[in-house]
């Protein structure tokens, strides 16, 4: 696999020393100071290099291609001089590591970002546990391997280094921990789809946030980070049923509607208090998802035939268009996939101000109600009750611009592009090249 364009020391610019070396500076000698970075500069160990042999448009013309998907720049001050050059790169080796059980939007986030990498052209591969349904969402272009328990550090270990990938991304606590435990030759990044934890996620190379609070709370992580927000994922193949004739609603019901594991994180059970609280007349809810709530959720209902745990949907935006009005009422959540899906179908929309939707949301016309609070919620569900009754309750236009997905998966690549760079030219690693030369 060719890397990303980085320019080499002329000492090591043979690709017999350095397969992954570029092969014009074979031909071109560069002064090798202006590209490396500040820290590694002021170590003083960089041979010298002669001046450069070739005219620009020579030099450009032979600069191999950057990768698909990629914004136009460079590392290094080459960015601001070469930016022009419109060349796409060759494609990277991409491993996504994701050992989960179920689907829920964590998982759906891995699955969209494969399968839209190997779309633009990367050689794309995922691992996770051998019974995950996972393996059956992903693209035919996307490679799944199965790992074993409870040895899957040892396997994952030994697939990246028979695969040779560019890049490793960690998605959840499981990955991120046996990422860290991977040779530190391995270039290795995370998304944070929960929160920063040192015990996962210190020894990763580079992290990515879904939002700025997450990106605030990273004092003391040594690596590179960037906050890119999440993106509107790709539907599901297939029609779903839909949910009023499921369910046996007429048009006249008020359906709310809820998406999420079934975890106290997500507040379910307080949705569920606030709607018995709220005592709407002909209104009904359905919460689609599973989870290890699950038990205490069907105690809270109480046998009330107006609540619906139909469980997991994969067509989730099916559902959405058949509700009056989508409710998030998380305690936690980094940024909630959820909820632009429902933004997407032009529900309106009740969202409790936790960390990341309190962000994306605040320009948005959804109310927001605290995080936590039954009587917020209900006071929130008996006004969206009202509206409905007297038709003011109507489809909203949501501005999704912010979450375009091909803008969203370049900044990822590029985010790649400066783990791959920084790593590949860090301090350390020029101190051993040195002696190599030498």
């Amino acid at each position: 696999m060719a890397y990303p364009y980085e320019v080499l020391p002329p000492a090591i610019s043979n690709p017999q020393s350095d397969p992954a070396g570029v092969q014009f500076l074979e031909t071109v000698r560069l002064e090798a100071s202006p590209f490396i970075s500040d820290s590694a500069r002021n170590l003083g160990r960089l041979p010298g290099a002669t001046a450069l042999t070739k005219n620009r448009e020579t030099l450009l013309a032979e600069i191999p291609p950057r990768w698909p998907g990629a914004p136009r720049s460079l590392p290094g001050t080459l960015a601001t001089d070469l930016e022009a050059t419109g060349n796409p790169m060759c494609p990277l080796r991409i491993l996504h590591v994701i050992c989960s059980s179920r689907i829920a939007g964590s998982e759906r986030y891995c699955v969209d970002l494969a399968n839209r990498q190997a779309a633009l052209g990367h050689e794309v591969h995922v691992a996770g546990w051998r019974s995950s349904p996972i393996a059956n969402a992903l693209a035919p272009a996307v490679k799944f391997h199965g790992l074993y328990r409870p040895f899957g550090s040892l396997f994952l270990r030994r697939l990246m280094a028979r695969l040779s990938v560019d890049i490793c991304h960690g998605h959840l606590s499981a990955a991120c921990k046996m990422l860290g435990r991977a040779s530190r030759r391995q270039r290795t990044v995370a998304t944070l789809h929960v929160g920063y934890k040192p015990h996962q996620h210190a020894r990763l190379d580079g992290l990515i946030c879904v939002n700025r609070t997450q990106a605030s709370r990273l004092s003391g992580y040594p690596g590179m980070r960037r906050t890119i927000s999440n993106w509107l994922p790709q539907a599901p193949k297939g029609v779903a049923p839909r949910m009023r004739a499921e369910l046996g609603l007429d048009a006249g019901v008020f359906l709310v509607g809820a998406v999420g594991r079934l975890h106290p994180s997500k507040g379910m059970d307080v949705l569920i208090s606030a709607f018995r609280a709220a005592a709407l007349s002909r209104a009904a809810l359905v919460i689609l998802g599973e989870g290890p709530q699950r038990t205490q959720l069907e105690r809270l209902r109480a046998g009330d035939p107006r609540i619906h745990l139909p469980g997991y949907r994969p067509a989730v935006y099916d559902c959405l268009v058949d509700i009056d009005l989508f409710v998030s009422p998380s305690r936690e959540e980094s940024f909630g996939l959820a909820i632009l899906e429902a933004m997407n179908t032009g529900v309106p929309i009740i969202a409790t101000a936790a960390e990341g939707p309190i962000e994306f949301l605040q320009n948005q016309p959804v109310e927001l109600v605290p995080p936590g609070s039954i009587t917020a919620m209900t006071t929130a569900l008996m006004a969206a009750y009202e509206r409905f009754c007297t038709g003011r309750l109507p489809r909203i236009a949501y501005d999704l611009s912010l979450f375009d997905p091909p803008a969203r998966v370049a900044e990822v690549s590029d985010f790649y592009a400066q783990v791959i760079t920084a790593k590949r030219w860090s301090p350390v690693r020029l101190l051993r090249l040195e002696r190599v030369v030498a």
